[in-house]
């Protein structure tokens, strides 16, 4: 499927909607309408929200939609061209030349050291210069965590979707990836790259869609342990934590119950699963002050 292709497919909101569903994400109506403007318009979408409330997810279900590749570049503090966009594989390139002096050619191996041949691609590039094929999903994750440079360097990718290597020329894409990028807020994000994009917060979803998420993506939960696990995370989300459950952690905590052989809360189970939604001692310390005996009694009465 190409890239028009996805755009002729998904005439409205309610397309996109019904086809990430149907892949496995439970979008809103905002989040639906933006990805569909960023497909129509050929446009990066920077996604922005607290940690586990779906943004990674998002290029991951529109890969599995559109059948492109997945292309991720994590993003850290120090990431350069060679890990984020190309570089050249000088070991296959000295062993090249050494076979090529064994019989007297090393001449004619040099001028070959840096073709296509030794050139490693990384996400950027291979984004930029993907051939044929439905186009690929780049997924630039945590933007936030790269430096200023490397944010400067990313606008100026994204602008005109183009790359030169000195040794090659430059590549420029026949169509452009559909490029997700993603922030946990760390930092701001330069006005510049934000301008470039479209943007939209992801919020963690609401109680009844939280359920159907649960219900979707682990379908041996029972209903009524999906609707007292989003009620207890929904609690858990007021309580200021260190690092408040997101949707990947109500989906493991109701998983690691049911695996268990429990249809519904209760204190010893609670206790007993808590690393499966709490990640941080200092977390699962304010929940038991809170009072883990509360939080089951307000999670049954929540979820009717």
């Amino acid at each position: 499927m190409t890239h028009q292709s996805v755009v002729s497919s998904a005439a409205s909101v309610d397309e996109v909607r019904a086809a990430l569903g149907a892949h496995g994400y439970l979008a809103d109506e905002g989040l639906a309408t933006v990805i569909f403007l960023a497909i129509a318009l050929r446009r990066p979408l920077l996604l922005e929200g607290e940690a586990g409330v779906g943004k990674t997810e998002v290029a991951k279900v529109l890969s599995r939609w559109t059948g492109g590749e997945l292309l991720r570049l994590q993003c850290y503090e120090g990431i350069d061209v060679a890990q984020a966009v190309y570089e050249w594989d000088y070991a296959r390139q000295l062993l090249h030349l050494r076979a090529a002096e064994a019989v007297g050619s090393a001449a004619e191996a040099e001028n070959e050291l840096y073709s296509e041949r030794f050139l490693v691609r990384r996400p950027l590039l291979r984004a930029i210069a993907h051939g044929e094929g439905p186009v690929p999903v780049l997924l630039i994750d945590e933007v936030d965590r790269a430096d200023d440079e490397f944010e400067a360097f990313l606008l100026e990718v994204l602008s005109d979707y183009s790359i030169t290597v000195p040794e090659l020329g430059t590549f420029t894409a026949q169509t452009p990836p559909l490029v997700i990028l993603t922030s946990n807020r760390t930092r701001d994000v330069h006005d510049a790259l934000k301008r470039r994009c479209l943007y939209h917060w992801v919020e963690h979803p609401g109680f009844e869609r939280e359920v159907a998420i649960v219900r979707l993506r682990a379908p041996q939960v029972a209903e009524p342990l999906a609707r007292q696990v989003a009620a207890a995370v929904e609690t858990m989300r007021t309580l200021e934590l260190f690092k408040p459950p997101g949707v990947a952690e109500s989906i493991d905590w109701a998983s690691a119950l049911a695996a268990l052989g429990r249809s519904q809360l209760d204190e010893k189970s609670v206790v007993a699963t808590l690393g499966s939604v709490l990640k941080y001692r200092e977390d699962a310390d304010r929940l038991q002050q809170h009072g883990v005996a509360e939080l089951v009694r307000a999670a049954v009465l929540r979820a009717g």
